[in-house]
């Protein structure tokens, strides 16, 4: 089974462009799994879209991952 940053990682590569500037760290605390996102300043649009629908969706998927794997998954966007 993949972590969620693997998880991550394959929903961000296959929305941007800059495949190569996506960063995500992943931290355990006591409230569950914490990833951080970090992307390209011209990405950044693309993983947001339209009022923040994409970002949303991507955010909706993770609590559903770490649902299916007994742990809270959230997720930061991290923006210069």
């Amino acid at each position: 089974m993949q972590s969620a940053s693997e998880f991550l990682t394959f929903v961000v590569s296959s929305l941007v462009e800059s495949k190569d500037q996506i960063e995500i760290t992943e931290r355990e605390d006591e409230l569950g799994t914490l990833l951080t996102l970090k992307v390209a300043k011209e990405d950044m649009g693309t993983i947001i879209g339209k009022e923040g629908k994409t970002i949303q969706a991507i955010r909706t998927v993770l609590r559903v991952y770490g649902s299916k794997n007994d742990q809270r998954v959230n997720l930061k966007i991290i923006e210069d």
